[in-house]
C-alpha cells in the first residue's frame, strides 16, 4: 500500500445549531486503501461523507483530497471523486447501458470514450448480458452493482460508498463486498466506506475508525482493534442457559467483572469480563439465581465487542439518536438499526 495520502482531515467539525454532528475528527487516508468508517446511525457517519464530498461544508476545521481543499477547491475536489449513497439513483424504464449513458453525459465525456467506458464498467460489474434489459428487472444485487458503478463513470480516484450492503441479502452483500474488492486491487481505486455492518469493516477495511457521538473512539487495522480486549485480563465468554430469565441477565450486568453483558437470543450470552476471578464470578450469579448452564466457551473477540469496550454500549443502543428534525436533510436519516 501506498504511503501517501490521498485524503487529510484535520479537526473537522459539523454543528447543526446546538447539535454537534461530527466532533472535531482528524484522521488521514492513503492511497489505495479502503477504509472504513464504522459506528450506530447517528454516529455521524454520512455527515462526514458529505463534508468530504463537498455536498456539506464543515463549521470548522480542514480537509484534502488529493491536495485540493474541500471548501476552496471543491470543484477540482469533485472530479477526483464518486460517491454511492445509501438511495438508489437509477431508473427503472431505462436499461443498463441506458443508465450509465444519462448518468456519463452529465460530465461531459465524449461520446466515444463513453461508449468504451460504459462497456467496460458493465463487464467490471458481469453484467454485460444484461446491458439492454430494463434495470426495473434486476435483482437487488445487481441493481447496487449498477448503483456503484455509475459512481466510476469519471473515473474517481476516491469512491465513497455509503452503507454499501444496508438492505441486502448475505448472497448481494457477498457480491458487493467482493466486486468492491476487485475495484480496489484491479482498478486502485481509494475507497471510504461508511458501515454499521461489523461483518463489511472486518472483511473489507484495511483500516477501520469507529465513530461514535460524533468522535473517533479507535482508529487501526480490524487485527489490532481486536488486540485491545483479547490481553489476559480481559475475555468474551459464551453462554447458553436454557432458563435464562431477564432477572439473571440484570444480576450478571451487575457484577464487577462485567464490561458488557449481550443477549444474542433467548437463552444465549455473551459477557465481556476481566479479572483473574471473572469466571468464578460468573458461574457463581448464575446458580446462585437458578440458572443453569448447558454450554460455555471462551470467544475471540469481534469488532463489536471492541465496539462495546470502547463506547460501553452496544452499536445498535444508540441507533435511534437523531439529528434534530430540522437539520436531518444534512446528516443522516434515522433508521432504526434491527
Amino acid at each position: 500500500m501506498a504511503n501517501a495520502s490521498i485524503i487529510e482531515v484535520k479537526n473537522l467539525t459539523k454543528t447543526f445549531n446546538k447539535f454537534t454532528a461530527v466532533d472535531d475528527i482528524s484522521f488521514d487516508v492513503k492511497k489505495g486503501e479502503i477504509f472504513g468508517l464504522l459506528g450506530p446511525n447517528g454516529a455521524g457517519k454520512s455527515t462526514i461523507l458529505r463534508m468530504l464530498s463537498t455536498l456539506a461544508r464543515p463549521t470548522k476545521g480542514t480537509a484534502t483530497i488529493g491536495g485540493y481543499d474541500i471548501v476552496k477547491a471543491d470543484t477540482e475536489v469533485r472530479t477526483l471523486i464518486g460517491i454511492v449513497s445509501e438511495k438508489m439513483i437509477m431508473y427503472n424504464r431505462l436499461t443498463a447501458k441506458e443508465n450509465l449513458w444519462f448518468f456519463g453525459s452529465l460530465f461531459n465525456i465524449p461520446k466515444d470514450v463513453l461508449t468504451k467506458r460504459v462497456d467496460e464498467l458493465l463487464e467490471l460489474v458481469q453484467l454485460t448480458q444484461w446491458k439492454n434489459a430494463q434495470v426495473g428487472t434486476f435483482s437487488t444485487g445487481m441493481r447496487q452493482r449498477m448503483n456503484v458503478v455509475r459512481a466510476l463513470l469519471n473515473m474517481p480516484q476516491v469512491l465513497f460508498l455509503d452503507e454499501p450492503t444496508l438492505g441486502l441479502d448475505p448472497q448481494s452483500s457477498v457480491e458487493i463486498r467482493e466486486f468492491i474488492r476487485k475495484l480496489n486491487r484491479e482498478n486502485g481505486a481509494t475507497v471510504v466506506i461508511t458501515t454499521h455492518m461489523m461483518v463489511d469493516a472486518d472483511l473489507l477495511c484495511d483500516r477501520i475508525a469507529i465513530i461514535d457521538h460524533g468522535k473517533i473512539v479507535a482508529l487501526d487495522t480490524s487485527a489490532n482493534l481486536k488486540k485491545m480486549i483479547s490481553g489476559a485480563d480481559t475475555t468474551i465468554i459464551k453462554l447458553d442457559i436454557p432458563n435464562l430469565s431477564s432477572v439473571l441477565v440484570e444480576k450478571l450486568r451487575a457484577l464487577k467483572c462485567a464490561d458488557a453483558v449481550t443477549q444474542e437470543n433467548s437463552t444465549s450470552l455473551k459477557i465481556l469480563v476481566h479479572g483473574d476471578e471473572a469466571f468464578d464470578s460468573v458461574i457463581d450469579a448464575i446458580r446462585v439465581n437458578g440458572g443453569k448452564i448447558s454450554s460455555m466457551e471462551n470467544l475471540q473477540p469481534s469488532l463489536e465487542d471492541v465496539f462495546l469496550h470502547i463506547t460501553g454500549h452496544q452499536v445498535r443502543d444508540s441507533a435511534d439518536q437523531k439529528i434534530p428534525m430540522a437539520h436531518r436533510h444534512f446528516g443522516e436519516a434515522p433508521r432504526r438499526v434491527r
